[in-house]
């Protein structure tokens, strides 16, 4: 039955015409996020999208060309308990793939407020997220090339990776910072004060 329903929803552009209808029953919240967190419908199978590292999604193997159908798309995207991402609307959740985080980070600018600096981020796919105590940054040192990967917190479970150049925005703005008795390589937005790695670990890395 479940197999049987994805096939019925054709192409993305079906599946987004499916999502359109469900964002005009939202009453007055059809212009901003839908509240996908609230809704509760039953799981109808996975379908084959996937959000790949470099944040281009696939459809059935072809990438979708169309931004404001992606942006369409990412409006209903939720992480669930279970790790895993879902496109959910009021009367079905189907399951898609998502390599790395399901958004990027692609830009990063740098103002004060109230003497603190405030880093505001804007995503691949529209999203404007300030980093600080609500919008955490994370990062993560990855592989065996000891790569370094932030991440934002976009809402819900959903996160940003931080793009390589914006990285190196970030990077420049650290300072170091004791926390918890340990010298760290930090940044800050927001009040907020975010470790990126000991200053130690950074030192050796730069030798």
């Amino acid at each position: 039955m479940a197999e049987a329903k994805i096939q019925q929803m054709g192409d993305a552009a079906g599946l987004a015409a499916l999502i359109a209808r469900a964002a005009g029953q939202t009453g007055g919240e059809a212009r901003g996020l839908p509240p996908v967190d609230r809704w509760n419908p039953p799981f109808c199978g996975d379908i084959d999208m996937e959000i790949r590292g470099d944040g281009t999604w696939f459809y059935m193997g072809t990438p979708i060309g169309r931004q404001p159908l992606v942006r369409l798309f990412s409006t209903v995207l939720r992480k669930d308990e279970d790790g895993k991402t879902y496109l959910v609307t009021p009367v079905e959740k189907v399951g898609i793939r998502v390599a790395d985080a399901p958004f990027i980070a692609v830009e990063m600018s740098v103002t004060e407020k109230e003497g603190e600096n405030v880093l505001t981020f804007r995503t691949n796919v529209g999203d404007v997220v300030e980093a600080g105590p609500e919008h955490p940054l994370r990062f993560v040192i990855h592989g065996d090339n000891r790569e370094l990967k932030p991440y934002l917190h976009v809402r819900g479970r959903l996160e940003a990776l931080v793009s390589r150049p914006v990285m190196y925005d970030i990077v420049e703005l650290g300072e170091t910072i004791a926390v918890q008795g340990v010298e760290m390589f930090c940044v800050r937005s927001a009040g907020a004060i975010f470790p990126i790695m000991p200053a130690a670990e950074l030192e050796a890395l730069c030798r």
